[in-house]
């Protein structure tokens, strides 16, 4: 059988042994039209050799086919004695345990192969049912099928699976949490609805208010205006640095996140950076120490222990944030005075390009506390210090224009020996353990899966329509927005309280639909998307479970509200969001209505196979009130929530249920680790919704949309389940 190469080239082979420590070695992938290979040499470059009894030639270390199942995962940076490398994980949804870890030295090429793989997947979807079989054969064996002795390449193949498995060792001193848990503001969200103009966005957020300070060195410098009085004294109010670099946003993001010799180049205020501890592959703990020349001789150094969370978005930017932390591997250093970064980073951000060079706007942001006995009383000397780190993106629009060294691999150092008997950290602050994973990156949460990229196949006759029926579409559209029978909602109850006023606290209530923008009528055509308006199905009740385990299968507990909605001829739709951990807990949303429109998307979702399910259910989720990072991670951007999680089915007579699985998911674990983590504080809206893709489908109708806000982990009840029937 042949096949056809999609994509080859070498890449890094990325893994952990089972004494915990990492590995990165080179080898040739070949991605083909079925199938994911590593060899250890090029195949090209060893010829087929003719011998006796026939040919030999080199026979792939390990293969993993390629279906509808399979998935990429983005595990992020790891660092590998100092060198970074960006990490991707493939593996079949169904059997985890078959994975292949892949690893490259800069991000540009990982996008690569990332987009290749799933294009290869796309095309494979839903190719199961189509043939009938679950797996089909391939030509590709591996060298102890062949009969051969086992070599090297063989060895490895062996404790390969057991090596791309980061979870395969829980025991590891690695940590594998992500994150700070406390509150921080979300300035890169309401800068880009700032700067993009955007006020008609998927969500409404709230928008500082900046002035221009000054302009220095070909930027401009922004002070926040809003006065906080939560902060100390010696804290200084939030000031921005903005300016465009002419670089791409891969060229700026590699080199802000290394910590080598070349940052002295570019950043006036380093003098020195060490890794601390990697908590994962879009978050760690550094060290920093700040090089500041406001009267050395009378003021000591300042240094810095923060952790640093990135993420890539859909559109291409880069998101780098800050935020001190205690740790107890890096107490007080002598000499040094411990500074507090309240909120800072990067966002960087690609503009159109000019006189085809690549164009990238960075924004530096800073709210720092420099600490120390004098600084409440000599504001100079906190702005001086505080120009000086913002100056770091005029060193980087400088560096780029002067220098043609961009292929470099980016490095840091890590931290040896720093843990100081000073040490002052609290045991209560250290890192959560893994039961709280925080996130990434991504990312709203599935920002990788979004919907946004997809093409649509226009007939020329849906062209014709789409000329010609402006009108009517808009007569069918008036009908639809038409109000309807009200339902009596009284009988429906769950154990988290409802409330509509906006300042209620451990409640929820129905989301507006106009806060949500969905496909419309003629996306297919101009892309365009509408406030989504009426939903589809009330929300009657909202349950908050907690258990020593995983709750599946809640609409079997009797006086739930789909129970009820049964007993009155109703349909219900459950949606049970489990949330991982020592202790699991779940939150179920009821969504009710008379009865489903035969023939419409949402009848064909309610009786249609898993596989259309998983391709068609879609999540907008927003959190327009809490901490930056949070909002910064959950974003605004749709997501199809079957490729990124799991999702289980369970369609009752009068009901279908909805077990989402955030735990399958590192990306979607570790956004929820920082929801967990800071949950009394904010506020979440949820959208879901079946996905339209066809002319016929559209426009987009919401099933519901709700808010919770500020919810406490401790009015979560046990349920009482009714035991499955066996």
């Amino acid at each position: 059988m042949s096949t056809k190469v999609v994509y080859e080239g070498w890449m890094v082979r990325y893994g952990r042994r089972k004494l915990g420590r990492s590995f990165i070695h080179m080898r040739y992938f070949v991605l083909e039209s079925r199938l994911l290979a590593y060899y250890k040499r090029k195949p090209q470059d060893n010829q087929l050799k003719l011998v006796v009894y026939g040919e030999k030639k080199e026979v792939p270390i390990k293969t993993l086919l390629i279906d509808g199942n399979c998935r990429v995962e983005d595990r992020g940076l790891k660092t590998h004695h100092g060198h970074m490398v960006y990490v991707l994980s493939v593996y079949n949804k169904k059997e985890k345990y078959i994975r292949i870890t892949m690893a490259a030295f800069n991000i540009q090429e990982a996008l690569i192969w990332k987009e290749k793989i799933e294009y290869v997947i796309d095309q494979h979807q839903g190719s199961q049912v189509a043939n009938g079989n679950k797996y089909i054969s391939f030509e590709y064996k591996s060298g102890m099928d062949n009969g051969r002795t086992a070599s090297s390449s063989d060895h490895e193949s062996q404790f390969s699976a057991q090596e791309d498995e980061d979870d395969a060792h829980p025991n590891l001193s690695r940590r594998t949490t992500i994150g700070p848990p406390e509150s921080i503001f979300d300035w890169t969200r309401e800068l880009d609805s700032d700067l993009s103009n955007q006020s008609n966005n998927n969500q409404a957020f709230s928008r500082k208010h900046w002035r221009l300070l000054q302009c220095q060195n070909g930027l401009r410098i922004f002070e926040e205006l809003l006065e906080v009085d939560y902060l100390p004294r010696s804290c200084s109010r939030a000031m921005k640095a903005v300016g465009v670099v002419e670089a791409t946003c891969e060229e700026i993001f590699e080199l802000v996140m290394s910590m080598d010799g070349t940052r002295f180049e570019w950043d006036c205020s380093f003098q020195y950076g060490s890794l601390v501890e990697e908590v994962d592959g879009h978050t760690a703990v550094l060290y920093h120490r700040l090089q500041l020349d406001w009267f050395p001789m009378f003021v000591w150094p300042r240094d810095l222990c923060y952790v640093r969370y990135w993420r890539r978005n859909d559109d291409g930017s880069y998101v780098v944030l800050f935020r001190s932390r205690e740790h107890e591997n890096c107490g007080p250093q002598p000499g040094y005075v411990r500074a507090h970064i309240e909120s800072g980073g990067f966002n960087i951000s690609p503009l159109k390009p000019r006189n085809g060079r690549p164009r990238t706007q960075v924004q530096h942001l800073m709210q720092i506390d420099l600490k120390g006995w004098g600084v409440g009383y000599a504001p100079s000397f906190q702005q001086h210090c505080l120009l000086q780190v913002l100056n770091s993106v005029a060193g980087l629009r400088e560096w780029f224009s002067q220098t043609d060294e961009r292929n470099a691999p980016p490095r840091i150092p890590v931290m040896v020996n720093m843990s100081s008997a000073s040490v002052s950290s609290r045991k209560g602050q250290k890192l959560h353990d893994s039961s709280i994973n925080s996130a990434n990156r991504n990312s709203v949460m599935m920002d990788d899966y979004s919907d946004e990229d997809e093409e649509f196949q226009i007939a020329e006759a849906e062209q014709e329509a789409y000329q010609n029926g402006l009108e009517n579409d808009m007569k069918k559209t008036a009908v639809e927005e038409e109000p309807a029978d009200q339902m009596d909602l009284s009988c429906f109850s769950g154990n988290l309280r409802h409330d509509d006023h906006d300042k209620a606290r451990d409640c929820w209530k129905v989301s507006d639909g106009s806060n949500f923008r969905v496909r419309s009528k003629h996306f297919c055509y101009d892309k365009t998307k509408i406030p989504a308006g009426k939903h589809l199905m009330d929300l009657v009740a909202v349950d908050w479970f907690k258990d020593t385990k995983r709750m599946d299968h809640v609409a079997r507990r009797q006086g739930c509200a789909a129970q009820v909605a049964s007993e009155k001829g109703l349909f219900s739709i459950i949606f049970n969001l489990q949330v991982p951990g020592s202790t699991h807990y779940s939150m179920v949303f009821y969504f009710v209505t008379k009865e489903l429109v035969p023939g419409s998307l949402l009848q064909r979702f309610v009786d249609g196979d898993d596989e259309f399910r998983t391709s068609r259910l879609k999540l907008i989720p927003s959190v327009p009130k809490g901490s930056w990072i949070v909002r910064q991670s959950v974003g605004s951007t749709p997501c199809l929530l079957g490729k990124a999680v799991d999702c289980n089915y369970i369609r009752g007579p009068k009901y279908l249920e909805i077990d989402v699985d955030i735990g399958s998911s590192t990306v979607a674990n570790g956004v929820l680790g920082l929801v967990i983590g800071v949950i009394t504080t904010l506020v979440v809206d949820m959208a879901f919704l079946v996905q339209a893709n066809t002319t016929d489908e559209l426009p987009e109708r919401l099933i519901g949309a709700v808010r919770v806000s500020h919810i406490d982990l401790k009015s979560a009840i046990v349920p009482k389940l009714e035991p499955d029937p066996s």
